[in-house]
């Protein structure tokens, strides 16, 4: 859909400048090549000796030494095929850079329309000082203010929320003309006044002191939980909207232009629009993507953005010309034309030096994006995101855009119907335009068919953060977060199998992309052969059964090439990709825990929602600040647990098996000859290497006192399996 008043006539037409470039780095990536082939051939050796070993001393083996070959041999297999396939995403990396100052000459500010849309659902778990944080940044984009509308929506139906966005619309007259002044970055009050570590001039002392006077009426009224009565009279329009008996589940459409930037005014400001879609218990409102697809059509008939940038409620402007930066893959007249979104990182400033819950994801970020991106686009994985308006909403490549007459709408009644729950009833929403629907990863299969209609997606990691965000601070929030990921992945390739990558994508996207998207589709599954892996070497180390060739066999060289080869290149990377030694080593614990927790169980989630035993559930993360001390324990690093969980009592006892088996089996060396040594010696590295990885959470569980300790009942619950398990293995 375009506007007519929106069209995007260049100032120089002779400029033929490309707005962006391509840069792949052939060296690098055949030297990974002869890497990664010599990896491969080593893993062609484990399977060769898998299957010929036993038959060559199949008469020393007893039955059960047997089936733990076999599923030694099977697990063994996964590995190497998962591995093959998260090469795909490795083998052809690109690398955008961007030229915005090209922009600015070409199109002056005759840049199309941009629509940001700002998500949240719960003013409990997401604050509302957090969210107007969030919505100032956006606000003071560097981008033409009259071009520029900032939508809220509220999945709450939250006073609380609304009021915020009032005192942001206040606060906004004065922040956004201050930033556009003296150039401030990062956009957002909090993280800006907060990064000023040498003061502030006279000017800035002024807007950080009324900053904190609206931030002290938000939370006041948050810790409250009602708003002001002097409030209400002042936005009646806005307050009137909620009935007496609405609740955040049964309410009404509430619809309110805060700000209206369509009007000439001495101070230009963003438009500002508050929207709670209708919600109703007969209705099902199909979470976030319901609240965005009612966003596509309400800010249709206010602005009509051609181009929709999406954000969280935590991440808020780090690099203020990111929409610029965007607008250069977009605008590009010889390459853009084919490009439907563009993707920057998902990326966070409260992470600890060393990252301690790996939520950076460096690898995926600073390499595996940069592989799909030379295979036909990134995922849209949600957030950050800039989309052409008419492309979510189901135009596909090759076809012309439709002309659409700017109407501004009178009757803000006719919008709202436009957010009512029966809306979209026999309709194409959430089917074939705007997000789809049934899936918790709804962004990803949305992505996944725009690119399937044609269209190519295009990645932008800039050196400076374009959006920052909020990490899980403790270890249960990130594991429910992961396990929600997995999960909707999952469902993705077993479930929605009209939208799996390996059906759907077939003959519409690359090979290589393909495979992409079936690295992120397979977490969960590949819960199941870790597990086995850990369990099974170390409880045959109790056992002393061997696993892998004796040190002084030959056969020993692929396992040891692998072993080492692999974790040397995984730390090489990390330190390329900016992190740490100690930050690759808590990635490595994270990689472990989420594969045997939160994985496991997205997998049998799923497992379960097939056989229909239970349903799916969106699950917000936590935004809100830890308690002081527990604020304390992540900044020194310490590992918070603090709750009971089951996925804290599967590590509790893995960890406990580990430590058990590594125990015994150390007392047996000490005693014996050395023999088991050397007939088992990477099972000795192997499960003391997940000794050590554990350390942390021995420490949880036997040694700390403070209120982030593992609980009592998940320790004793841990050990007392661990131990059983140990006791019947013993007399088999």
């Amino acid at each position: 859909m375009v506007n007519e008043d929106d069209r995007i006539r260049p100032v120089h037409e002779g400029d033929s400048e490309p707005l962006f470039e391509t840069r792949r780095k052939t060296g690098r990536v055949i030297a990974y090549r002869v890497f990664s082939a010599s990896v491969f051939g080593c893993i062609c050796l484990i399977w060769f000796y898998r299957m010929t070993v036993p038959v060559e001393i199949g008469e020393n083996r007893t039955g059960l030494d047997r089936l733990i070959w076999l599923v030694m041999l099977v697990v063994e297999i996964w590995f190497g095929f998962y591995w093959v396939v998260t090469q795909a995403s490795r083998w052809n990396p690109v690398w955008r850079f961007t030229f915005s100052d090209r922009l600015s000459r070409r199109y002056g500010n005759d840049l199309p329309k941009l629509d940001v849309f700002v998500c949240t659902a719960d003013p409990v778990i997401e604050p509302p000082l957090l969210v107007v944080n969030t919505v100032l940044s956006v606000a003071a984009l560097d981008y033409p203010a009259e071009k520029l509308a900032v939508y809220l929506s509220d999945d709450g139906g939250s006073e609380l929320t609304f009021y915020a966005l009032t005192e942001a619309a206040e606060f906004a007259k004065t922040w956004v003309p201050f930033c556009k002044r003296f150039n401030v970055e990062p956009t957002s009050p909090a993280a800006y006044l907060s990064s000023q570590a040498n003061g502030l001039d006279s000017t800035a002392e002024e807007v950080a002191k009324m900053y904190k006077e609206m931030a002290v009426r938000i939370e006041t009224v948050a810790r409250l939980g009602r708003v002001p009565e002097e409030a209400r009279l002042k936005y009646g329009d806005g307050f009137s909207q909620w009935d007496a008996d609405a609740t955040r589940r049964n309410h009404g459409t509430i619809l309110q232009i805060l700000v209206d930037g369509r009007e000439e005014s001495e101070i230009a400001i963003p438009t500002l629009v508050y929207l709670s879609r209708e919600k109703r218990p007969q209705h099902h409102h199909n979470f976030k993507a319901g609240a965005m697809n009612a966003l596509l059509r309400v800010s249709s008939k206010i602005t009509c953005g051609r181009i929709i940038l999406n954000l969280d409620c935590d991440m808020y402007v780090n690099k203020k010309t990111s929409a610029r930066d965007a607008l250069c893959i977009l605008l590009d007249e010889k390459e853009g034309k084919e490009i439907a979104f563009v993707q920057f990182p998902q990326c966070f400033d409260n992470v600890t030096r060393n990252d301690l819950y790996g939520s950076m994801m460096r690898v995926i970020v600073d390499v595996d994006f940069l592989g799909l991106d030379g295979n036909g686009g990134p995922l849209y994985i949600g957030t950050g995101c800039f989309h052409r308006r008419d492309v979510i909403c189901g135009r596909k490549y090759g076809e012309e855009e439709e002309e659409e007459e700017s109407e501004r709408i009178q009757e803000p009644e006719m919008v709202k119907a436009l957010a009512s729950c029966t809306y979209e009833e026999n309709s194409q929403w959430g089917k074939e335009m705007g997000v789809k629907y049934g899936c918790p990863v709804e962004d990803v299969i949305t992505g996944l068919a725009i690119q399937c209609r044609g269209w190519k997606s295009a990645y932008l990691n800039p050196e400076k953060k374009a959006f920052l965000g909020i990490a899980p601070t403790n270890l249960h929030q990130m594991l429910v977060q992961q396990r929600r990921w997995s999960e909707g992945d999952f469902q993705i390739l077993l479930l929605l199998s009209e939208y799996s990558p390996v059906w759907y994508g077939k003959g519409k996207i690359s090979l290589g992309l393909i495979l992409g998207y079936c690295c992120y589709c397979l977490w969960a599954p590949s819960s199941v052969p870790v597990l086995i892996y850990t369990v099974l070497t170390s409880l045959c180390l109790f056992k002393g059964i061997p696993l892998f060739p004796k040190v002084s066999s030959l056969w020993f060289i692929p396992f040891g090439y692998v072993t080492i080869a692999a974790n040397a290149y995984s730390l090489a990377e990390f330190l390329w990709c900016g992190g740490t030694f100690r930050g690759w080593w808590n990635e490595q614990r994270m990689w472990l825990y989420r594969r045997t927790s939160s994985f496991l169980f997205g997998f049998m989630d799923t497992i379960k929602k097939l056989l229909g035993v239970s349903e799916s559930a969106f699950v917000i993360t936590a935004k809100v600040a830890e308690e002081e001390e527990a604020a304390e324990r992540y900044k020194e690093e310490v590992m918070e647990f603090g709750v009971e969980s089951p996925m804290f009592i599967l590590l509790g006892t893995l960890g406990m098996l580990n430590l058990f088996c590594f125990a015994a089996a150390v007392m047996r060396l000490a005693y014996g000859d050395g023999g088991d040594f050397k007939a088992m010696g990477l099972q000795f590295v192997i499960t003391g290497v997940l000794v050590i990885i554990n350390w942390p959470l021995y420490e949880g569980m036997l040694l700390r006192k403070d209120r982030g300790k593992m609980p009592i009942s998940v320790t004793v619950k841990s050990v007392v399996l661990a131990l059983s398990a140990c006791t019947c293995l013993a007399f088999l």
